[in-house]
Parts: structure tokens; C-alpha cells; sequence
């Protein structure tokens, strides 16, 4: 795991159920609310500055994720995305890589055919359990209660980018 994790050049996010707990939340007025974690957040964006590339591909089309992506300074968002392995295809055009630069995180049977051809695919616990089967690393953490962050620590750790990203911190 920790070897696939050290290839990752571009990781890529699912949305509902990785970045989010799952829960689809609507007012009355039929607005859609997600809850996104502040430390997931944090860890996207100490990922990003170690020099992996970020990105989203989700099923949903939801201007909260468009706003959180501009939020983190995430450039590659892929909404609407039914065909998620074409999506993933079009986004490798997009930035030049190849799937084995590529890790993806994702929790339903809908993100395994791109699970299936990166080279660092994760899964969080509430996943079917086919899903988890694909995955080279489940978190111990759910989807929307730190995964994400998890994720990124585990692919600093696996990078050496991780005590310079603490460094900060522990002066």
C-alpha cells in the first residue's frame, strides 16, 4: 500500500460519502446542504502544497462542491459525472498524467472502474463490500469525519512530505 501511495501525483476525490458523510441534506425550498470536514480540508490543502495535484469526479452536480473545490484551491472538478471512468479519462488529457500517477477515493460500486485502474485506490468502511475488496487501503475513518484526511497524511508519510509539512507547526 504504502509503495502504490508513493506514485500518487494526482489523487482524486469522490464527493458524497468520502468528502461528505453520505447524507443527502435538502431545505424546504429543495436547496441542497452537504457538511464538508474542516480537517479534511486542512489535510487537502497540506497535500496539495507537498506537490500532488487534487481533483473531484462526482455523480452529483451541486454548486457547494464547486464552491468548496474553489474554496481549497482544487482545479480539476468533474460534476455530473455518470460515466465516471470517461470523466477520469477526460481528466487525465486535462493534466497529462497517466492512471498510475493516480489515486482515487471512493465508496460505491459506480467508483470502481476507476478503482480499478489507479495506482493508490482507497475506500472508507461504510463502502459495499466489493468496493472495499478493489481498494488498496480502506480508512479507519468515515467518509466526512476525517477519511480524507487520513488519505492525504498516509500519502505524505509514503512521499517523505510529511515532517516538512509539520515542521511549521512543531517550532
Amino acid at each position: 500500500m504504502i509503495e502504490q501511495a508513493k506514485q500518487v501525483k494526482l489523487m482524486i476525490f469522490d464527493v458524497d460519502g468520502v468528502m461528505t458523510d453520505g447524507g443527502l441534506y435538502f431545505t424546504d425550498a429543495g436547496e441542497e446542504l452537504k457538511a464538508f470536514n474542516s480537517l479534511d480540508g486542512h489535510g487537502l490543502k497540506m497535500l496539495q502544497n507537498s506537490g500532488v495535484k487534487l481533483a473531484i469526479i462526482t455523480g452529483r452536480q451541486s454548486q457547494l462542491v464547486a464552491h468548496r473545490a474553489r474554496n481549497l484551491g482544487i482545479d480539476y472538478v468533474h460534476q455530473g459525472a455518470h460515466d465516471k471512468l470517461a470523466s477520469f479519462q477526460s481528466l487525465l488529457a486535462e493534466v497529462g498524467l497517466s492512471a498510475q500517477d493516480c489515486g482515487y477515493m471512493g465508496d460505491d460500486v459506480i467508483d470502481l472502474p476507476v478503482m480499478r485502474r489507479v495506482a493508490f485506490a482507497v475506500s472508507v468502511p461504510a463502502a459495499p463490500e466489493l468496493v472495499q475488496q478493489y481498494a488498496h487501503y480502506v480508512t479507519g475513518r468515515q467518509g466526512g469525519h476525517g477519511a480524507v484526511r487520513e488519505v492525504c497524511e498516509l500519502i505524505m508519510q509514503s512521499q517523505n512530505t510529511w515532517d516538512a509539512a509539520m515542521a511549521p507547526y512543531l517550532e
